[in-house]
């Protein structure tokens, strides 16, 4: 790992690899080895950056106001690279999108899963209900109650934790528990959200593909859909038999996908 200090704490990264840059950035409450299975297969053709975001895995908490989005400019303009393809799942997407938006000259491309932008909506009882369950466990001080609740949401609503692989299960529980361990519950939320982003994506040019688990929910397919209807040059596809963490679960196809998409890109202007 190395690390970039910031006025707010070290913000811990990976980097392998040399060309063009792609970054990796992962889901909420997990950190950067949920691309373990992504690093080692893209780094021969490319320079692969994995952060921690701020409050994740390695990387400090938040004393101050911040945005997921203003940490990532700052270690690409510190690595002096960009713009640079963009892969993010879940909060890692929004994180992109975000970006893509806030500062497009660092963006070359999106690839997101499971997400549309930063403001999600939740209409699916099943994710309500588990959302809720997250919620009545952190309140009791259940750290383990709500490690379990939030891994189950990884499944999808079709399927059990015992239709995943075990050794997933097990990366994101050893994950979601680091990072849930490194706040208490009285801590302050210094995240400032991206405005008004599902009206403002219609401005993305660049192009953006959408590689959704199959069995994930309907709220975070349709929202992943509804970006690519709203961008430019969107496309959309599924990974069968996967839920909300499609890298994981089955990294070789995922990785043939992404490898299709970024073959395809057109040529960097310099």
């Amino acid at each position: 790992m190395s690390f970039l200090d910031t006025s707010d704490g070290r913000l811990a990264y990976r980097e392998a690899g040399n060309g063009a840059p792609l970054v990796l950035l992962h889901g909420g409450f997990l950190d950067h080895r949920m691309w373990d299975d992504q690093i080692p297969a893209l780094a021969p053709d490319h320079r692969v950056i994995a952060p921690d975001v701020r409050g994740h895995g390695a990387s400090a908490n938040a004393t101050k106001p911040f945005r997921y989005t203003d940490d990532l400019a700052a270690l690409l303009r510190h690595l002096e690279t960009g713009p640079a393809i963009l892969v993010g799942v879940s909060m890692g997407g929004a994180i992109a999108v975000d970006t893509a938006l806030e500062h497009p000259e660092l963006v070359r491309a999106l690839v997101v899963s499971g997400v549309g932008t930063s403001e999600p909506e939740f209409r699916d009882p099943w994710v309500r209900e588990t959302r809720d369950e997250e919620a009545r466990a952190l309140a009791a001080g259940d750290i383990e109650g709500w490690v379990e609740a939030f891994t189950r949401l990884g499944a999808g609503p079709h399927r059990t934790l015992d239709d995943m692989d075990h050794d997933v299960v097990r990366r994101l529980r050893e994950m979601a528990r680091r990072t849930i361990t490194k706040h208490t519950a009285d801590e302050p939320d210094h995240r400032v959200p991206v405005a008004d982003t599902w009206d403002r994506a219609t401005k993305i040019t660049v192009p953006v593909l959408a590689i959704n688990g199959a069995s994930d929910s309907p709220d975070h397919i349709g929202m992943a859909e509804r970006l690519i209807g709203l961008v430019a040059n969107g496309r959309a596809t599924a990974v069968p038999g996967a839920g909300h963490y499609p890298n994981m679960e089955s990294p070789d196809l995922f990785n043939d996908l992404l490898r299709d998409f970024l073959r395809d890109l057109p040529d960097q202007e310099h």
